[in-house]
């Protein structure tokens, strides 16, 4: 199947601070579930650092198997914010002041606009903007990369302003069926109905919450009906080994 035929994605989180664990990520999450159900499922995801070189050949790499790629992070005002530029220098473009981005932070900051703020207007050269329209200062699309805010309510803000001009498949549905069963108690089983339903993503999660130890399966496809049929298999493998089934998901209550 092409891009053309198969929308994906490809997300790439940059920031030293995500790498050292000083932040916690929550843009991949959003990025995925929304995408997800604008038929455009996330193949790939990347964190890396705040490194030329590294961002350069991630974006080339990723933009050449994904349909679409989303990059967060690295586009505020100090020194170590080097997404814009390095995403020029990816495409082989100049790295110029934008000036419908140079308006919006001045029509924004007033009095307050300085060097620093006014170089978030510094982007590839026939960059589209994406609006922010929390703080002002833009991310930016360039072919088919869209550069995103690392900010996850700006981030969600401009992602939410931009997902109606994704071409997207069919939604991806996902079901759950659980039961306290171990996974080497269904590993066996759960490889032949995996294989009697090849369009069926089957995906083994073990959880554990107070004395209950378990394993939920997730089906994911956009076939409502094969997911039907898979996931009434997973429930009668469960209740053929003799664990009563349950089409809730525990790791999403936790």
């Amino acid at each position: 199947m092409t891009k053309a035929t198969s929308p994906t994605a490809g997300v790439i989180i940059i920031g030293n601070e995500i790498l050292s664990g000083r932040t916690k990520d929550e843009n991949l999450p959003y990025l995925a579930k929304a995408l997800c159900e604008h038929g455009i499922p996330v193949r790939e995801a990347h964190i890396i650092p705040d490194l030329e070189e590294v961002i350069v050949a991630t974006v080339n790499a990723v933009r050449e198997r994904c349909t679409y790629v989303f990059t967060t992070g690295g586009i505020g005002p100090t020194h170590d914010d080097i997404t814009a530029a390095s995403i020029a220098k990816a495409f082989g473009v100049p790295f110029i002041r934008h000036p419908e981005a140079a308006a919006t932070l001045e029509a924004y900051y007033g009095d307050d606009i300085n060097t620093a703020r006014m170089r978030m207007a510094d982007l590839p050269q026939d960059a589209t903007l994406i609006p922010n329209p929390v703080s002002a200062a833009p991310g930016f699309r360039i072919g088919n990369v869209h550069v995103l805010a690392g900010v996850p309510r700006i981030m969600q803000a401009m992602f939410d302003g931009i997902v109606h001009t994704l071409t997207g498949g069919p939604p991806v549905l996902s079901r759950a069926v659980s039961a306290t069963a171990r996974e080497g108690d269904i590993a066996e089983t759960l490889r032949t109905i995996q294989a009697s339903y090849p369009s069926v993503d089957l995906g083994s999660y073990p959880f554990g919450l107070g004395n209950r130890i378990g394993t939920c399966i997730v089906g994911r496809t956009t076939d409502p009906t094969l997911l039907d049929d898979a996931m009434n298999t997973i429930a009668e493998m469960f209740q053929e080994l003799g664990f009563t089934p349950s089409d809730t998901d525990p790791m999403a209550t936790r």
